[in-house]
């Protein structure tokens, strides 16, 4: 069954990562009106880099360090910065995290759709079909 989970590997990485996007910017509309807020996005890059490091075999489970120390995750979990500033210090740009949220939405549908797609075709492959 190892041949299963490297082909779902890929997928659950992509989800969890759009979940955590879509955590973070559903976080930046809800503090949009809270004086002081910084809003966070993921950085696409440090999770390239993540998932590079992982794809690698390491013989013990330090040998690959996140930077700071921090989980892939949370490492890349970026302040973002704003087109406008604003005299409150909050750096929530509520027209831009709408159409982020509604892009990383529709990416999100995606990737189950692709899932989906493939369970279903290895359901055929099982069943016969």
């Amino acid at each position: 069954m190892n041949f299963i989970d490297k082909d779902f590997a890929l997928h659950e990485r992509a989800l969890r990562f759009r979940g955590q996007r879509m955590e973070a910017l559903s976080s930046n509309i809800a503090n949009a009106d809270t004086p002081g807020f910084k809003a966070r996005d993921v950085d696409f890059r440090q999770v390239m880099k993540t998932v590079r490091t992982d794809s690698l075999t390491a013989t013990q489970p330090k040998h690959y360090e996140t930077e700071g120390g921090m989980p892939p995750d949370q490492a890349a979990l970026m302040y973002r910065v704003p087109f406008n500033t604003s005299f409150d210090g909050n750096t929530v740009e509520l027209s831009i995290e709408q159409a982020s949220f509604g892009k990383a939405s529709g990416d999100f549908q995606a990737t189950l759709s692709f899932l989906e797609n493939r369970v279903s075709g290895i359901r055929r492959a099982l069943k016969g079909e």
